[in-house]
Order: structure tokens, then sequence, then C-alpha cells
């Protein structure tokens, strides 16, 4: 992906807020150290917008089949950059270029991740980094069922896998399957190539994620569809872990709360969150991992 391609996107941002197409991004945070884990803890004032969006509009609640990805908002979407993907400035973004990339075709959330769509990740993680991030399916703290994938560029306080790589092995070989030691659900770290090559990266996701999910017992049913899960890709790892409920407590979890970040939708749930401990509410929303001691 092109520096002309993000700086593109930089100035379609700013005339997305100038026109209240794309609202501004407020938080009010807390850091906190969970078994030497640091995570943010973020109120966000976009996320209250969405929640308010989805159900304040003439007649009554949003119909649930809405799918703002077909058409995406022209004022959000950034023209003529994949033959397979709408690239999209998330509206409720929590972060700066916070990006959606959704098919431009209907597709289920829960179909397995494709080449295609690792494709469209690996033309911003192979030479921009940051993370990519999937949410697969409701449980997972996906809103639409239309399919895509989340992008966030690298930049202090966003989500990231750096968190874990202290206890990850710094001399992997690409392709082999690792657990995180201080994790007490069920979870899988692949290694990637190290690469900025983005059809070589892309196929090393693929790969990866293809692992994870048969290390984790992901099988499609009869539907064709996955079991919910999350999936993320940054700082040389792709990370999959199995969801077994989208709230705990009724706060919100999603890829991004496993990549250190934890969007709550009140301030109050901030300090639920530290009663609870980061790295309780993730395992609440998975499942045990046995092995675990």
């Amino acid at each position: 992906m092109s520096k002309e391609i993000l700086q593109r996107l930089d100035q379609l941002s700013q005339a997305a807020l100038a026109s209240g197409d794309l609202l501004p991004v407020q938080a009010q945070e807390e850091q906190l150290q969970d078994q030497g884990l640091s995570f943010f803890v973020r109120w966000v004032s976009t996320l209250a917008a969405k929640d308010a969006a989805s159900v304040s509009i003439p007649g009554g609640p949003r119909d649930p089949n809405f799918n703002p990805f077909l058409p995406p908002a022209p004022a959000l979407t950034v023209d003529d950059v994949s033959a397979t993907h709408n690239i999209v400035l998330n509206k409720f973004a929590v972060c700066d270029l916070h990006l959606v990339l959704a098919d431009k075709v209907f597709s289920e959330q829960l179909h397995p991740l494709r080449a295609i769509d690792f494709r469209a990740l690996a033309d911003f993680l192979a030479e921009q980094g940051g993370l990519g991030f999937y949410n697969g399916g409701a449980a997972a703290g996906a809103s639409q069922r239309h399919k895509h994938t989340q992008w966030i560029p690298a930049a202090v306080g966003n989500g990231s896998l750096a968190l874990y790589l202290d206890k990850l092995p710094a001399q992997a070989a690409p392709g082999t399957a690792h657990r995180h030691p201080d994790l007490a659900f069920e979870h899988c770290f692949v290694r990637l190539l190290d690469t900025q090559d983005a059809t070589v990266l892309s196929d090393s996701l693929l790969q990866a994620y293809r692992l994870a999910c048969t290390e984790l017992d992901l099988v499609p049913g009869a539907d064709d569809l996955l079991p919910a899960h999350n999936m993320l890709a940054g700082q040389g790892w792709l990370f999959a872990v199995p969801r077994s409920v989208e709230l705990v407590e009724g706060i919100s979890v999603n890829a991004l709360s496993y990549a250190g970040c934890i969007y709550v939708r009140t301030p109050e749930q901030i300090e639920r969150v530290r009663q609870i401990g980061p790295l309780g509410v993730l395992a609440q929303a998975a499942y045990a991992n046995t092995q675990h001691s």
C-alpha cells in the first residue's frame, strides 16, 4: 500500500471530519497492569455514538439486516484501491485512520477468511505495519454480518501485539504455533514471515490462520460458518482466540481487547475492568485453557 494511498486516506479523513460524516475521537482512559502486561481501558465517544445510532432513528431500532457496506458511504470510501474490497474509514473509529476493509460483494462474516481477505490486509501491513484484526461473529464483537477485516496504524496507545512479545520465542520459525504462558484462555500465536512483500505476507497470513484454526479446532459447521473467534495480525505474529461470549458483565470484548485496548461503553465500566482485571475480562469472553498452570 503506497504512501499516496495513506495521504488520500488522511485527506479523506480531514474532509469527512469537517463535513460531519466522520466523528471525532474523544477518549477517557486508564492504564492497568495485569501479570506484567499493560492494558489501556478506554471510553471512546464514538462508541457511545454508535450505540445511540443503533436505536435512535425514526421509527424505532435500526433494521438488524441494515448493511452499511453495500454500498459504503462515499464520503468515507477511498476509490480505486482494491478490486475485491472497499477501503472505508470507520465512522465509529477508535483512533485516527481506523479502516474497514469490506468485501465488495456480500459474504457472511463467519465464513473462513480467504486469500483475498489477507491480501487486502497485507497491502497495509507489509509497508505500514500497524495491526490488522477480525471480529469473527457476534460473540467475537462483530456488529455487521458483511465480511470485513479492519486495520489501525502503529501509534502510541493503539492496539498492538507488542505486549506479548517478551514471552514469545523471538527466534521462532515462520509457520510455527505457540502459546503464551500468561494467558489462561484458549489461543494460538503463529509466527509470520518477516517481509515487506505484500504477496508473500498474504500467503504467510493465510497459512498461519489455517494453522491456528486447526490448532484451536475452529472447524466450519454444516452451514460452512466457523465458530466465533478473533484474529489479529501484526508485529510478526498472527494471534487467534476462540470466543464464547461478547459481553463480560456488560463490557463488550472484541479483537482490540486482545491487543491491549479494552473499549468500554461508559466511564463507569473502567472501574469494573479494574475489579475483574483485564486478563480476567479476556478469559471470561473466551474459553478456559485447561493446559494453563
